[in-house]
């Protein structure tokens, strides 16, 4: 779910200008990059775009003389939510026929267990995937609807998994599971 909320973080712009003086755009340059290092947080989601600025101020000089800056703004982020129905791409059918995983806009880690296909019997070879006989297959490149069963929050735990939300899904419901007349780029994410 999209939301919009106020937040504040400090940022260090680095050395002042010859003037001693530091740009309000070196500011939200830091700020961009902070967030964009960041990626994501346990309570907000991820980070999209920041949609106003609502105030800058001076906290402290530190020891080595850069100065600290307190910066509120309003930024538009990505929380999945428990029930939502989301759509996204296959991005790898396991070989072993535990499942799957989609990526779905800034979600990379959305699992979808064969327990949670009801009907789907699981097609091993080089290249796996999932066969029902009334709503088709789905194999890697392929468009799914799902529901959203529950969300984690990784942290900086795995190797490639830094600041990201690992989602359970599912597609045991109405008009959920593949999109066959959708292609992976015809979606907004």
């Amino acid at each position: 779910m999209l939301c919009e909320g106020e937040l504040v973080k400090y940022v260090c712009p680095g050395k002042p200008d010859s003037n001693g003086l530091i740009s309000r755009r070196s500011i939200i340059t830091s700020l961009l990059k902070y967030l964009l290092c960041e990626k994501a947080s346990k309570d907000h989601g991820y980070f999209l775009a920041i949609t106003s600025i609502k105030s800058i101020s001076l906290k402290l000089v530190n020891e080595v003389r850069f100065p600290l800056f307190r910066v509120i703004f309003n930024c538009r982020t990505f929380m999945p939510f428990q029930g939502e129905i989301l759509q996204g791409v296959v991005d790898q059918v396991f070989r072993s026929g535990m499942g799957l995983l989609l990526r779905s806009g800034p979600l990379k880690w959305v699992y979808l267990s064969a327990i949670k296909m009801p009907g789907y019997s699981f097609i091993p070879g080089e290249n796996p995937s999932f066969l029902h006989d009334k709503f088709g297959k789905i194999e890697a490149g392929v468009v799914v609807r799902f529901s959203v069963l529950s969300f984690r929050w990784i942290g900086r735990r795995w190797g490639d998994a830094r600041n990201e939300l690992a989602v359970l899904a599912s597609i045991e419901g109405e008009y959920l599971g593949p999109l066959p007349e959708v292609q992976p780029d015809d979606i907004v994410l």
